[in-house]
């Protein structure tokens, strides 16, 4: 019987899988992304995101792009799309500062219709939360602190929203060589709408080699902060929040979602 892909081509028609890859490793992929990229001619992405997935990349046509160049990679996996079987990677998952986005811009002006399936993945927030517990069991938001493509302005107004709300807020890519401040002045403003005492999450590589967890409080992570890089994902407690025990030394964040207030347990 022939495959997904095998049928595609004898039909003429090309499809293009957005793979969500999660953090890095393969075994942390869901089944549906390993699947799209054994079907795949083609596998394009970054090198970081496409290193750690060689043992699905055999046989296939790889072509590799640096940071920087994403309309770029965008309009060639469109094209090639339009005969081939193409799988595009993106690290987390696509649809969350990922790939997605701007693969379906670039599509829905294509002069020639293309299939494309968004592949979902293990998101940055997801994985730093099981790595320090269950810090968001119930509704939280998410901001980056990059301004690449948003201004300043507008991700503090954003963060200052977020925080007002009283629920967990994640960062994403919290600080950079080139954006140093940025993880002290999101800091900053978080302690204007939280307590010292509040927990704060840091996950460096998450479910990567060189995995760091550390648990500290709003009030002294700004002394962390060499340990932020564009690598970390943080987590900012929300005002429920707190740390509990869970063995003998383990120290979690826990973010109770309201079955205290309902049941004895």
């Amino acid at each position: 019987m022939p495959s997904h892909g095998e049928e595609t081509q004898r039909k003429g028609r090309g499809v293009l899988y957005v793979v969500g890859c999660g953090p890095g490793p393969v075994d942390m992929m869901t089944g549906r992304a390993v699947a799209a990229l054994r079907e795949a001619e083609y596998v394009i992405g970054n090198a970081s995101y496409l290193a750690p997935l060689a043992p699905l990349l055999g046989g296939k046509k790889v072509i590799q792009s640096s940071m920087g160049k994403e309309v770029e990679r965008a309009r060639l996996a469109v094209g090639l799309a339009r005969e081939s079987v193409v799988a595009m990677v993106s690290g987390g998952d696509p649809g969350v500062y990922g790939m997605a986005g701007i693969v379906l811009e670039v599509a829905e002006r294509s002069p020639v219709p293309v299939r494309v399936e968004v592949i979902p993945g293990v998101t940055a927030a997801t994985a730093a939360a099981s790595l320090l517990g269950s810090p968001l069991s119930g509704d939280f938001a998410v901001v980056s602190l990059s301004d690449l493509l948003t201004p300043a302005g507008v991700i503090e107004e954003r963060l200052r929203c977020a925080l007002a709300m009283g629920v967990p807020v994640v960062l994403y890519n919290p600080r950079s060589r080139g954006r140093p401040h940025n993880f002290a002045r999101a800091i900053e403003i978080a302690r204007q709408f939280r307590e010292p005492s509040t927990p704060v999450g840091l996950v460096k590589n998450a479910y990567r080699e060189g995995e760091r967890t550390i648990v500290s409080t709003l009030g002294e992570v700004k002394k962390l902060e060499d340990e932020v890089d564009m690598h970390t994902t943080v987590i900012i407690g929300g005002r429920e929040t707190r740390t509990g025990k869970v063995g003998e030394n383990e120290t979690t964040i826990i973010t109770p979602r309201g079955y205290q207030r309902k049941y004895v347990y």
